[in-house]
């Protein structure tokens, strides 16, 4: 509280012999006089003037609550010692932020210009779900600052009147939904692929794991007491809500699984290092250059900065599938030269990892129905599993036929 603000008195007011306390030109009436009810009414109103007092003398600035805020979020978003992606999407949702109110005192930041900021993500060119989730994190460190008592706490009641951007009502475009991948498509883009990336793919299509579930297998993690092996990965991405996953694989993904169980407890099942000798193998055996002459084997190649590493993550994953996907459908001689159209086709042609689970939750759904979904993709909650399993639409036709 700053020193020249004198603490509210509690006074009488005569007329009515009722307590009054005067704070910033209002009265308060309280009650009887000296009444143990009026004293604590007062006792109230006196400590959240003050409590406002305090905040209101608060100097700090946006750039010094988003510093405060990165230093907390990198020990916070952690896994294995390691930050995890979302330290870089805080990074991006906090530029637009900085640079239009870096210097501006958080206790006059308020609904307006979080919507200013917002419309600077417009013109960015970001799509309407990727500025609702940034805007998020800005509200985020704006709650985490009430908390540690940097941001008075009428801020954050104002950032949280504003609304999210409703579809159609914005200008903001919107990304197509992530949909199945198809099993031909699949099918064609095995025979690019590296043999152990090419087997993990097929066993996320028989599992419907997540991608870095399939990254991080190791022989030690999977349970294959029973008939139907159970895998609990070391990490997920529920964990931190204190969630189990458990990952069921039938008796055609034991087969492609189990080649790779053959090691270490905690070696992981797909690694690129493996990959590369692989590859280095295939090509050796193609040699048609004497020994003698050209590269010797295993000789590296003094061009290559990063050697392969133990396991995948989800991005080489990824690029693995991406890069064959190039090779599966080359783009037609007609449009190599339009830079446009070859980004196109190649969007058009390409798929990540995540669409087999697409495609492994809506087969499942048809199939079995929803709850054995939810169950065998991990989700603590149908409407989550909705996102990923495609509603049958066989079931609408034939009642359509009845009733229509």
């Amino acid at each position: 509280m700053a020193a020249s603000k004198r603490t509210p008195g509690y006074l009488l007011h005569k007329p009515t012999g009722q307590a009054r306390v005067r704070i910033n030109g209002k009265d308060f009436y309280l009650g009887a006089y000296d009444s143990p009810a009026s004293r604590d009414l007062y006792e109230a109103l006196v400590g959240k003037w003050q409590r406002t007092q305090d905040y209101a003398n608060v100097l700090i600035t946006v750039d010094e609550l988003v510093l405060a805020y990165l230093t907390h979020a990198k020990a916070y978003y952690v896994k294995d010692g390691k930050p995890t992606s979302e330290i870089a999407d805080l990074r991006s949702a906090l530029r637009p932020l900085v640079k239009l109110f870096g210097r501006l005192r958080v206790r006059d930041f308020g609904p307006i210009k979080l919507k200013t900021v917002r419309e600077a993500m417009l013109e960015l060119g970001w799509a309407r779900g990727t500025i609702n989730d940034q805007v998020h994190r800005l509200r985020r460190m704006f709650r985490w600052g009430t908390e540690n008592e940097l941001v008075p706490p009428e801020i954050m009641h104002g950032l949280d009147s504003v609304a999210t951007l409703k579809a159609g009502r914005t200008t903001a475009r919107d990304c197509p939904p992530v949909l199945p991948v198809d099993d031909q498509t699949v099918a064609a883009t095995l025979p690019h692929l590296p043999p152990i990336v090419a087997d993990m793919v097929r066993l996320q299509r028989l599992t419907g794991m997540r991608p870095q579930e399939v990254c991080l297998m190791r022989p030690g993690d999977i349970d294959r007491s029973g008939p139907e092996w159970c895998y609990r990965p070391a990490r997920h991405k529920t964990q931190h809500r204190g969630r189990d996953r458990v990952i069921y694989i039938g008796p055609q993904g034991q087969a492609v699984l189990a080649p790779y169980l053959l090691r270490a407890a905690d070696a992981y099942c797909f690694s690129p290092l493996e990959s590369e000798k692989q590859r280095r193998a295939r090509r050796h055996d193609a040699r048609r250059t004497p020994l003698s002459c050209g590269n010797q084997p295993g000789k590296l190649n003094p061009a290559a900065t990063r050697p392969p590493r133990e396991r995948y993550d989800g991005g080489s994953y990824h690029r693995s599938i991406a890069r064959a996907c190039d090779r599966a459908f080359p783009v037609p001689e007609e449009i190599a030269s339009d830079a446009q159209a070859v980004a196109a086709w190649r969007t058009a042609h390409r798929w990540s990892p995540n669409r087999i689970r697409h495609t492994f939750a809506t087969l499942v759904r048809k199939e079995h129905g929803l709850e054995a979904a939810q169950v065998l993709l991990g989700h603590a909650a149908a409407d989550v599993t909705q996102i990923y399993a495609e509603r049958d639409g066989d079931k609408a036709r034939s009642v359509a036929r009845v009733v229509g």
